[in-house]
């Protein structure tokens, strides 16, 4: 959903009628694969081979790498699909990502503007040692 874009619906719909194809044989997986090949001509934006191996690497699961696609996609104005990366990296309490979902809050972008939940991503970044949140929580705190 976050390279295409589309709906989850969509998704469904099109593997239910064999227009998307699913990968099969994979042991021990709980989610339903679909090949890059068969989505390549939908993707919603340009992706190079550096990019397709961070694809696969964020989601292989690495919170560097969702936090880094979270980013490809922010630089590309893709903001519903970073945060979908932000989000998988910060339930690993990734300190990267917490401070870009702050950062996230605080410029209304992907969420609306909140400046509280801002300050929580960005204090909780901090309290797991993000050297730029630190800082910014030390100049509100002298506010």
């Amino acid at each position: 959903m976050t390279l295409t874009q589309w709906s989850e619906r969509t998704i469904r719909r099109r593997v239910a009628d064999g227009s998307l194809p699913c990968v099969s044989g994979v042991p021990f997986s709980n989610k339903t694969l679909i090949s890059l090949e068969s989505i390549k001509a939908d993707i919603c934006l340009t992706l190079s081979d550096e990019d397709i191996e961070l694809l696969k690497s964020a989601d292989a699961g690495s919170a560097q790498a969702q936090t880094e696609m979270a980013l490809l996609f922010l630089e590309n104005g893709k903001e519903k699909s970073a945060i979908y990366w932000l989000e998988q990296a910060a339930k690993q309490n990734f300190p990267d990502a917490l401070h870009w979902m702050g950062n996230c809050y605080l410029r209304g972008e992907g969420f609306a503007k909140d400046d509280n939940l801002a300050v929580m991503w960005i204090a909780k970044a901090a309290s797991l040692g993000h050297s730029v949140a630190k800082l910014q929580i030390e100049a509100l705190s002298r506010k």
